[in-house]
């Protein structure tokens, strides 16, 4: 499904339009506590593992065999992308969501982790999703949402110095080359400035793991979200790649973004943030070699733009 100018016009309150890419997948044990970034510094193999993710969810109701439609239908026509100006802060998580007027706090009930803040749009269209989900019995929780650049710079350098262990290695010793070791990173990982969590539209929803959505559990949880998650605005960014989607992170089946405000975050991302503004962490000097910006930031599910 696509989204496009013809959604309904979301808040006039985008003045000061708010926020940012990548949440991360299952990696190795975290050498040292931190948060993780696909959603923490870690990437473990289970949900659990992530000290920002809450244990492998199960459904409160009894397995439906099919996904139910919602109970009455009861979602709008999504807004339609803004075409106000995005301030650059927003684009690349320089903001305190705490005290910014476009951010607003996921209530607990919907809560699955410790990331609690989103754009005000998508956290509404997400409570809206995830009531009406439970009105037929599935369970949808926020494992992740908004970082800031500072959350992702923990994230990206405790991978590029080896604090957290990527496919079991710590790579400042495996993959001493700068490109090939951002590479590895970014097959998960966003670095700093150029994760869509920074814009407050993508939600990591119920696990960090692909394979928990081929279980029962979640592969009802899935084929729920696949269905009923568009008309409440929301797609899959990063969708498995193939030919119509040769570049960008692995597939992640928990990461819906909020289309018609990051859309237009999307669109205007290439034009205000330049290679000089991906910078302030190490292994910043191989973002403009690997593309990082064509081949990651633009490079999703063609359905989500």
């Amino acid at each position: 499904m696509r989204f496009g100018p013809a959604l309904v016009v979301f808040s006039t309150a985008l003045t000061a339009c708010g926020l940012a890419a990548c949440s991360g997948p299952p990696a190795d044990p975290v050498v040292a506590t931190a948060q993780s970034n696909a959603p923490q510094p870690g990437e473990p193999a289970t949900v659990a593992s992530y000290p920002d993710a809450a244990q492998p969810l199960s459904p409160e109701a009894a397995p439906v065999d099919n996904p139910a439609p919602p109970a009455e239908a009861s979602a709008e026509e999504p807004p339609a992308p803004s075409t106000s100006h995005v301030a650059l802060k927003y684009l690349i998580g320089d903001v305190d969501p705490s005290k910014d007027p476009m951010f607003a706090k996921i209530p607990d009930k919907y809560l699955g982790g410790s990331r609690v803040w989103g754009h005000k749009d998508a956290v509404d269209a997400f409570v809206r999703m995830a009531e009406d989900a439970a009105s037929n019995g599935y369970v949808l929780k926020a494992v992740s949402a908004f970082r800031s650049f500072s959350d992702q710079k923990e994230i990206w350098e405790n991978k590029w110095t080896g604090k957290t262990l990527v496919g079991g290695k710590k790579l400042n010793v495996s993959t001493p080359d700068p490109k090939a070791r951002a590479a590895k990173i970014l097959e998960f990982s966003s670095m700093p400035a150029t994760s869509r969590h920074h814009w407050g539209t993508d939600f990591d929803i119920n696990n960090l793991n692909n394979s928990y959505f081929n279980t029962r559990d979640g592969k009802r949880i899935y084929d729920w979200l696949t269905q009923h998650a568009p008309q409440y605005g929301f797609c899959q960014v990063y969708s498995a790649k193939g030919a119509d989607r040769p570049t960008g992170y692995e597939e992640e089946k928990w990461h819906w973004s909020y289309m018609p405000v990051a859309s237009w975050y999307l669109k205007q991302y290439p034009i205000d943030v330049g290679y000089e503004r991906i910078a302030g962490f190490e292994g910043a000097s191989a973002a403009k070699d690997i593309d990082v910006i064509k081949n990651y930031v633009q490079g999703i599910n063609p359905e989500c733009r």
